[in-house]
């Protein structure tokens, strides 16, 4: 069975990092003193091979140990790449700084400070390299399969229903679902090829045989007083369980918990932005980035404003009430690209496609997202972000915060210049429940990392849409 499998491939994993390490140092020498443009410190050449070599007694061992801290050797079939790779540089990092602090404190000041920086570069490379290798070996052999793993489901609900959609829709995960248990639904019943097997008693018959990898409760939220006697029963066989709950629509995939004197709490929703120290960060990023943007926009805005001023009647800036941070209104600028037009016209509906209103010279600041370049002045105000989910007017909050479940999320934050449901095609007029879906994982997701990211790509996804109207 897998459980067997799972403990040699554990070892297996060990030794083939602890050789990546050794090798990785290796190389780091050989770079060092041995190539053409080896660059000599003052007094490294102090210190015999022999020495530098002596060194992998303590560094193999205790990245190996870095490596178990930061779970790099526990079952990852359904993470997601970045998070490994995440931890790889992680302990990595960790480990060139103890390391450091070793030669610290046993005064070693000859040792190559530079061959320490070429070890920890080369052996985040190579480590996730072999890490690749073997991930994309083991999802071949699970496409092919071999070296599954077998579960058995308790109770049939919408996070079982999911839960087998996901499955059939990534086989290298190697996951099979034999069955489902529920007293509800009636025996036979068949969802994407799984079918319910019989009633939740069925267990005590199930469970000795030993067949099955794991247990995966994912009872339907009537059912919940039962969640205690059935996960007390699949322990007691040994067989591995898990718990799916039947109202993930409400937890986020990343809850954030707290112990209450030992009494667990899930927080429904965990905004990183309320930390102190990311919402200065973000704050600081704004303040430079519109700063900076409107020295570099500044000419493109003039040519702009003498464009309308020549082209249609009426003022250049455009100000329109938007709901922001807090659930907060401001007055949001653009650059006018609509013929004049009274205030309830105005507010009657968004934009589409081939609108009367907008004017010729419009139609193209829309197209390329120029029409936008006065919210940098909203951005240095503090009303608005670089990124972030697009405000929206009043009268469209109170109508999808009835309509659209967890709308009112996006107010948490400071709404957002551009933001990754932009990116990702949803504006002008599209779906509002996909742009949402996408805001709210930028909420949960929130990093530096991935503001750059979408800072990066609006430069060539955001400015030309073909749905901005």
């Amino acid at each position: 069975m897998i459980k067997d499998n799972q403990r040699y491939f554990n070892r297996l994993h060990l030794l083939v990092d602890a050789v990546v390490v050794a090798l990785s140092y290796s190389l780091a020498w050989l770079i060092k003193f041995k190539t053409p443009f080896a660059n000599t410190e003052p007094g490294v050449t102090a210190l015999s091979v022999a020495t530098y070599f002596s060194a992998l007694y303590f560094i193999v061992p205790g990245y190996v140990l870095l490596y178990y801290f930061f779970n790099m050797y526990t079952p990852k079939r359904a993470t997601r790449r970045k998070y490994e790779i995440s931890s790889i540089f992680k302990a990595n990092t960790v480990g060139v700084f103890l390391f450091m602090v070793m030669l610290f404190a046993v005064k070693q000041e000859h040792f190559s400070r530079s061959l320490i920086f070429i070890f920890y570069v080369i052996n985040i490379i190579l480590t996730t390299l072999s890490r690749s290798m073997i991930r994309n070996g083991l999802q071949y052999f699970r496409k092919k399969g071999y070296n599954l793993k077998y579960v058995l489901l308790v109770g049939y609900s919408r996070a079982a229903e999911e839960y087998i959609t996901r499955i059939n829709a990534n086989p290298q995960w190697g996951y099979v679902v034999r069955g489902i248990l529920d007293d509800r639904v009636p025996g036979g019943t068949l969802y994407k090829g799984v079918k319910v097997l019989g009633r939740i008693d069925n267990l005590l018959y199930i469970l000795p045989e030993n067949k099955l990898d794991e247990i995966a409760v994912t009872l339907a939220l009537e059912d919940y007083d039962r969640l205690e006697r059935i996960v007390d029963l699949c322990e007691k066989s040994g067989v591995h369980t898990k718990f799916i709950p039947d109202y993930n629509s409400l937890v986020p995939s990343r809850p954030y918990t707290e112990d209450l004197m030992g009494l667990p709490v899930i927080n429904i929703r965990y905004v990183p932005l309320t930390n102190t120290l990311n919402w200065v960060a973000k704050r600081a990023v704004d303040v430079v980035g519109s700063f900076c943007g409107i020295i570099i926009s500044s000419p493109i805005m003039l040519v702009t404003v003498l464009l309308i001023k020549c082209t249609s009647r009426g003022p250049v800036i455009f100000k329109q009430e938007r709901v922001g941070l807090h659930n907060k209104p401001f007055k949001m600028y653009k650059f006018r690209t609509m013929e004049l037009q009274k205030t309830s016209q105005e507010q009657k509906a968004w934009t589409v496609k081939d609108d009367p209103r907008v004017t010729k010279v419009g139609k193209l600041l829309r197209r390329t997202s120029l029409d936008e370049l006065p919210q940098l002045f909203n951005i240095l105000a503090g009303e608005m972000s670089l990124v972030g989910p697009r405000p929206e007017r009043p009268l469209f909050v109170e109508k999808f915060r009835e309509e659209i479940p967890r709308y009112m999320i996006k107010h948490q934050v400071r709404p957002g210049l551009t933001g990754w449901a932009q990116i990702n095609g949803y504006r002008g007029d599209t779906s509002i429940r996909k742009r949402i879906e996408y805001d709210i994982f930028y909420i949960e997701n929130w990093t530096m990392g991935l503001d750059i990211k979408i800072m990066f790509l609006t430069v060539f996804k955001g400015f030309i849409n073909k749905n901005a109207y």
